[in-house]
């Protein structure tokens, strides 16, 4: 297991625990743990990184109507989609910097 599987599972652990418990600056965390597992990401699966944030920013609020369970769900799902969007973040950078260079 390497350093950014683990930093990775922290982030996962830290969005589900972020959805029940008032943690101190859990999205800045959630990001920063995504934009380091952004760096492991092979070329291969960038677009599906990519798409991942943006889908689960879309229907995470689609899961907000259900009685009890509905706005840890939410919750979970923005979390999660704030560490994919920080992996994704990182991805556009480091491409748009590969095709920028000289």
């Amino acid at each position: 297991m390497n350093v950014y599987k683990i930093v990775g599972l922290l982030g996962v652990l830290l969005a589900i625990v972020a959805a029940f418990v008032n943690v101190p600056y859990a999205e800045p965390l959630i990001a920063v743990a995504g934009l380091i597992v952004g760096i492991s990401v092979a070329g291969e699966h960038h677009v599906r990184v990519i798409v991942s944030a943006l889908a689960l920013h879309t229907v995470a609020n689609a899961f907000n109507g259900i009685p009890g369970a509905g706005a840890s769900i939410t919750a979970i799902l923005g979390n999660f989609g704030t560490l994919a969007a920080g992996a994704a973040l990182l991805i556009i950078v480091r491409n748009m910097y590969e095709r920028l260079k000289p």
